[in-house]
């Protein structure tokens, strides 16, 4: 039997055939229950109320004013993560550009926040904002600077920007090693013939590096607003489930288990779905594109 199989075409699909099982049972049959769940008025709190309404829980979305704060929440996350992941990772890339003794050191060190599971990343900082022993209230405490300490997660709009600096923290890495990979693809003959023409280091990066890293600092906008968008484990870390300033991913999990609105939550989380496969596709176009420039 062993060697009948071997001998036909079916062999190579029955040596993936587990895989295929495994992305089946917990990738697929999930998405497809979720879109099911998402149609029907189901709470486990009223479980024999449970009905097929159609769009109703999409409509319902669109209708309730914590969906709103919630998209604010997240737009603001994401602003201050563009702001501070575009700039510090352009700025970073151009310092490992320079080659010395200690930039595979330095380019080692930055890889760390990015390598940190993003629940050790929230304890760190939760340490660091602290109310009480934080690490920057006793450095302000030290100065002289304050004295009581400072509730760095008590206000919605200042936890937020606390949350966006965090976020950025983990990010900038990978951002900064996809411009210093395209930072180095630009041929050396363009640098060399600019500094011919008496150009400034301000006018190479002005001239030559940002014009060419335009579609690299699109995908990494793009990277970067997915990142803000699905930001769940250092709020958590932080400041647990709570309602003060929630994002989408906490808004959608309190509705789905803490207050048990399964059919909700589900249309909650395709509205995210729906959300990120848009801004992944453009990720994927840009890199596609990319891809066919350096074919040419």
């Amino acid at each position: 039997m062993r060697t009948l199989i071997k001998q036909t075409k079916l062999f190579p699909y029955c040596l993936i055939l587990p895989s295929i099982f495994i992305i089946v049972s917990t990738v697929l049959y999930p998405i497809i229950l979720t879109l099911f769940y998402s149609l029907e008025y189901y709470k486990l709190t009223k479980p024999y109320s449970r009905k097929f309404i159609g769009l109703q829980n999409y409509v319902d979305i669109f209708r309730d004013s914590e969906f709103y704060s919630a998209l604010i929440n997240t737009s603001l996350v994401i602003l201050v993560l563009l702001i501070l992941g575009v700039s510090f990772s352009f700025l970073v890339s151009l310092i490992l550009e320079r080659q010395n003794k200690i930039t595979n050191l330095l380019t080692a060190i930055a890889i760390i926040p990015w390598a940190l599971p993003p629940v050790v990343n929230g304890l760190i900082w939760k340490f660091i904002f602290y109310p009480e022993f934080g690490f920057i209230n006793k450095l302000l405490y030290y100065f002289n600077l304050v004295d009581r300490p400072i509730l760095w997660l008590n206000s919605q709009y200042g936890s937020l920007i606390i949350f966006g600096i965090i976020v950025a923290w983990r990010a900038i890495p990978f951002c900064t090693i996809l411009l210093l990979a395209n930072i180095k693809a630009i041929p050396e003959e363009i640098f060399e013939a600019a500094e011919i023409d008496g150009a400034s280091s301000f006018q190479k990066i002005k001239n030559i590096i940002l014009p060419m890293l335009l579609p690299t600092f699109l995908i990494v906008v793009t990277n970067l607003t997915l990142i803000g968008i699905n930001v769940f484990d250092e709020f958590v870390a932080l400041v647990g489930f709570r309602k003060l300033g929630e994002p989408f991913m906490i808004y959608n999990y309190n509705q789905t288990f803490s207050f048990f609105n399964i059919g909700y939550g589900s249309a909650i989380s395709y509205t995210i779905t729906l959300l990120c496969g848009v801004l992944g596709y453009i990720y994927i176009a840009f890199l596609n594109r990319r891809w066919k420039q350096y074919e040419k």
